[in-house]
């Protein structure tokens, strides 16, 4: 699913040319997303990874039947925003972003490639990539000195393949995402699966409760750049289904080998016509 930014786009019959700033996002499940790679995260205006910087490309869409055939060249890598030393939430030693390491020679011109193919096969939906360029996830390297250590952003190259997929059975909906990734030291699989069971116009109104469940894992375990290594989540999404399109997703986290707790929450709601919270 892409959403537009500044852009031009180029429709033909049989074939879609798209190049500017855009965001894409590739997923299925509610509370981790794995396989979405193109856009960098922006961990200033939120530390939970959901929000993106809009990313130069150019963009290739070939429909297939149901399907599409998608290309994308990103010709210039953006740097992972982090919190300063007088922002909130950061770390300790500060994560020094303007003082980033490449593996690539080329730093952030390094030319990143991605081939995307999804398709609809009866009630399921699924898409399968390769990606190959500059990691979005930066090592963190020891550097400064004793007096004043900081944490250097180190990118590396890498190959990653995803899969997601999405099918429906009545009232549950099933959902999955993986991945293999080569590069940055050793290569690692990863996945997350889940289920929502929807209850709809409960207490004879027209909201809709939604039942989630997932579990994460990740085989680096404890060397894993996430918190999400072995985990399983159980949440809830509401939809009002009112005018102002309310709706609240939440969920508890546990770590299975740890037996950690996280809890998360996030909702919204329009107000008039100009204002959404």
């Amino acid at each position: 699913m892409g959403y537009p930014g500044s852009e031009f786009l180029y429709p033909a019959e049989d074939w879609e040319l798209q190049v500017g700033i855009s965001k894409v996002f590739w997923g299925a499940t509610e509370f981790v997303h794995l396989v979405d790679i193109i856009n960098q995260t922006d961990s200033v205006e939120d530390f939970s990874g959901e929000e993106k910087l809009g990313q130069p490309m150019v963009h290739l869409s070939v429909p297939q039947g149901q399907g599409m055939i998608e290309a994308f060249l990103l010709p210039w890598f953006r740097e992972r925003t982090f919190p300063g030393e007088k922002d909130r939430l950061r770390s300790e030693p500060i994560i020094a972003a303007d003082r980033p390491l490449y593996e690539s020679a080329s730093e952030q011109l390094h030319l990143d490639f991605s081939l995307r193919y999804s398709d609809t096969v009866g009630n399921a939906d699924f898409g399968l990539y390769h990606f190959m360029g500059t990691s979005r996830d930066p090592d963190l390297l020891l550097g400064g000195d004793i007096r004043n250590p900081v944490l250097r952003p180190s990118y590396r190259q890498i190959g990653q393949t995803g899969m997601d997929v999405q099918m429906v059975a009545g009232d549950w909906l099933l959902k999955g995402e993986a991945l293999y990734r080569t590069g940055q030291g050793r290569s690692f699989a990863a996945a997350v699966c889940g289920f929502e069971y929807t209850f709809y116009g409960i207490y004879a109104s027209g909201a809709d409760l939604g039942l989630v469940g997932e579990y994460v894992f990740d085989d680096r375990a404890d060397k894993s750049l996430t918190v999400f290594n072995n985990d399983v989540i159980g949440g809830f999404r509401l939809a009002l289904n009112d005018t102002a399109g309310t709706e609240i997703l939440a969920g508890l986290m546990k770590d299975i080998e740890f037996s950690t707790y996280m809890f998360s929450a996030e909702a919204d709601r329009r107000f008039g016509e100009h204002l959404k919270l």
